[in-house]
C-alpha cells in the first residue's frame, strides 16, 4: 500500500477554512478514496489561525479488499506534501515550526496580510515585510506558488476557501477527478455558482503554472488598477532625477486629484528646491537622491491632508460602492443599504473657515471643554444609497475649491514650509543630516489628535535638534535626529521621545493642558443623602 498524501490547510477564523476541509472529505467520499481530517480551530471570528490537516491514501477503496487505512491526526514536521495557507504570515509561521521540508512539501499561499496585534500597535509602519517573508516560502520549499488569494475571490465575488479548493485541485496533489470537485460544489446551494468561478480562477492559476515572480507581479491587481496615472504629466515632473521622477509622478497624479493641477504643480516646484540642494550637497557624486526621493513621498502625503471634504469624496465614489458590493456579495435580486456615520466637530468645519473665523470658533469650544463640558460635535447618518444622501456628499466634496481659503490649509503649508527649509538647510551641511530630516516626514500622519500630536513632535525635533545650535557637529546632530524620529513613532504619549530627548540634552516637549472633569456617581446620591 502507497504512504497517504498528506496536507496542511492554514486559514484565519471565518475565512471557511472549515468549510474548505468538508469540502475535500466530501470530493474524497464521490472519488472513492480513503481520506481523514482533523482540525485545530482558532478563536473568534477574523482573529485566531486555524488548521486543518487532512491524509488521503492515493489507492481507491474498491482495492483495499475491505483493509482500513490508519491515518495520523497530525501533521508530522518535515513530512507534509503540501501547505495551502491563506495568509503570508502564517504560511512563513508553520514554516517556523518545521513543518515545511524543501526537498518534499508544495507550497501554496496567499500573499494577502492580516496585520498582527503587534503591528498595529506601533506608532510607526510595524508591518513586517512581506518581500522578505516571501522569500522565506521560497527558501524554504520545494515549490512556491505565492499571489492574492483575496482578490482573487473578490474578484469572482466568493470566499477564499473556494480559490483555495481550485488551487489544491489544479495542483494535481490529490487523485480526484475535477468533475469530483465541481460536484461537491454544486452540492452547496445558492452561492455554488460564485464558488465554481472562484474555484475555476484557482484551479487555472495553477495548472498555468507562472513563475513566482510573475504570481509577485501580480499580487495586488484591485490596488493597481486604481494606481493614480497623470493624464498630462508636468514638464518640470519630467525634467527631475530618475530615482526621484517615479515617486514624485504619484505625489503628482494623487495632487491632482486632490486639488488642482496647480496644486500638484506646486508639489513639483517644492520638490525642485530640495532636489538642487541635494544635487550641491552630493560631494561623492553618487547622483542617487535619496532625501529628494523621501522628501517626495512624504511631501505628497502631507499635501494631500485629510479633513471633511476629502472623506465625503472617497465615500462617494463609484469604485466605494463597487468595493463594498464585492464584499456583501450583492446579488442581482438584492437591495443594498449603506449608511456612514459622521460626527464633525469644530475643528473639522473650523479648518474650512478662514483664521479670523475659524480663531473665535475654536476659543468658544475650548472654553466649553475647560468648563468641564464635551467637545461640540454634529452627529450624522448618512443613507449614501438614497439621491439626497449622494447628493450631500458630493456637494461637501464639491468644496474643495473652499480648501485653500481655510485655516488649516494655511496651517499645513506653513509647517511643510518649515520642514522644506529644513530639509534645505540641513543638507547644506550634510547630505546624511538632510536624508534623516527628510525622513522626519514619517512623523505627520493620521487625523484629529494623532495628526496634531505628530506635526507638533516635528516641529519639536526640527526647532531644537535639526535647527539649534545644540551641537555644532553634523554627524551628531543625524544621530540626533534619527534617534528621536524613531522614539516619536514608538508611542501615542511619547514617552519614548521624552526620554529620548533628555539624553540629547534637549529641552522637552512642553506639557500639553488637559482639561480634568468631574463627573458624579450616581450609586452614592441615594435617596435621602445630600
Amino acid at each position: 500500500m502507497s504512504q497517504p498524501i498528506s496536507l496542511l490547510i492554514c486559514a484565519l477564523g471565518g475565512e471557511g477554512g472549515g468549510l474548505l476541509s468538508e469540502w475535500l472529505m466530501h470530493t474524497a467520499r464521490l472519488s472513492g478514496y480513503p481520506a481523514q481530517s482533523t482540525s485545530i480551530p482558532g478563536v473568534a471570528q477574523r482573529t485566531g489561525a486555524t488548521t486543518y490537516y487532512i491524509e488521503v491514501l492515493p489507492t481507491p477503496l474498491s482495492q483495499l479488499q475491505g483493509k482500513t487505512p490508519v491515518f495520523s491526526l497530525n501533521p508530522v514536521p518535515g513530512a507534509l506534501d503540501a501547505l495551502v495557507s491563506s495568509e503570508l504570515l502564517e504560511t512563513t509561521r508553520q514554516i517556523a515550526l518545521g513543518m515545511v521540508s524543501p526537498e518534499r512539501t508544495q507550497v501554496f499561499s496567499s500573499s494577502a496580510r492580516a496585520l498582527t496585534t503587534l503591528e498595529r500597535m506601533n506608532m510607526g509602519d510595524g508591518r513586517l515585510d512581506s518581500a522578505q517573508l516571501a522569500q522565506v516560502v521560497q527558501q524554504f520549499s520545494k515549490e512556491a506558488h505565492v499571489w492574492d488569494f483575496g482578490a482573487m475571490a473578490q474578484a469572482n465575488g466568493t470566499m477564499v476557501s473556494a480559490v483555495m479548493l481550485g488551487v489544491i485541485a489544479g495542483s494535481g496533489l490529490l487523485p480526484f477527478a475535477r468533475e469530483h470537485y465541481e460536484a461537491t460544489l454544486k452540492d452547496g446551494g445558492a452561492h455554488s455558482a460564485a464558488s465554481l468561478k472562484g474555484f475555476a480562477a484557482g484551479f487555472l492559476r495553477v495548472q498555468n503554472a507562472q513563475t513566482v515572480q510573475a504570481m509577485l507581479d501580480d499580487d495586488h491587481p484591485d490596488v493597481q488598477a486604481s494606481s493614480p496615472v497623470a493624464s498630462s504629466v508636468s514638464p518640470a515632473l519630467q525634467a527631475l532625477p530618475a530615482d526621484v521622477c517615479e515617486l514624485a509622478t504619484l505625489g503628482y497624479s494623487r495632487l491632482c486629484d486632490y486639488q488642482s493641477r496647480a496644486y500638484a504643480d506646486l508639489y513639483v516646484e517644492r520638490l525642485q528646491t530640495v532636489v538642487k540642494a541635494e544635487a550641491l550637497a552630493d560631494t561623492q557624486h553618487t547622483q542617487t537622491f535619496p532625501a529628494s526621493r523621501e522628501t517626495a513621498r512624504w511631501l505628497a502625503l502631507w499635501m494631500a491632508f485629510d479633513d471633511i471634504v476629502r472623506v465625503a469624496d472617497l465615500k462617494s465614489r463609484a469604485s466605494r460602492w463597487q468595493r463594498v458590493a464585492r464584499e456583501v456579495k450583492l446579488q442581482d435580486d438584492d437591495l443594498l443599504h449603506l449608511y456612514d456615520h459622521f460626527k464633525p466637530g469644530v475643528p473639522e468645519f473650523a479648518a474650512l473657515l478662514p483664521a479670523w473665523l475659524a480663531t473665535p470658533l475654536q476659543r468658544w469650544d475650548k472654553r466649553r471643554v475647560l468648563s468641564g463640558q464635551t467637545p461640540w460635535a454634529l452627529p450624522l447618518k448618512i443613507g449614501t444609497h438614497s439621491v439626497v444622501g449622494m447628493l450631500a456628499l458630493r456637494t461637501l466634496a464639491g468644496l474643495k475649491w473652499l480648501r485653500p481659503f481655510g485655516s488649516r490649509f494655511h496651517a499645513e503649508q506653513t509647517d511643510i514650509t518649515q520642514w522644506l527649509q529644513a530639509i534645505c538647510t540641513s543638507l547644506k551641511q550634510d547630505a546624511a543630516f538632510g536624508l534623516q530630516v527628510a525622513l522626519c516626514g514619517r512623523l505627520i500622519k493620521g487625523y484629529g489628535s494623532t495628526n496634531e500630536r505628530g506635526r507638533s513632535n516635528l516641529q519639536h525635533i526640527l526647532t531644537h535638534l535639526a535647527a539649534s545650535p545644540v551641537h555644532p557637529d553634523a554627524a551628531w546632530r543625524t544621530h540626533a535626529v534619527a534617534q528621536a524620529r524613531e522614539a516619536a513613532l514608538q508611542d501615542e504619549a511619547g514617552t519614548a521621545l521624552d526620554q529620548q530627548l533628555r539624553g540629547l540634552g534637549v529641552a522637552a516637549r512642553p506639557v500639553t493642558e488637559q482639561p480634568l472633569r468631574f463627573v458624579r456617581n450616581a450609586s452614592l446620591s441615594t435617596k435621602g443623602r445630600p
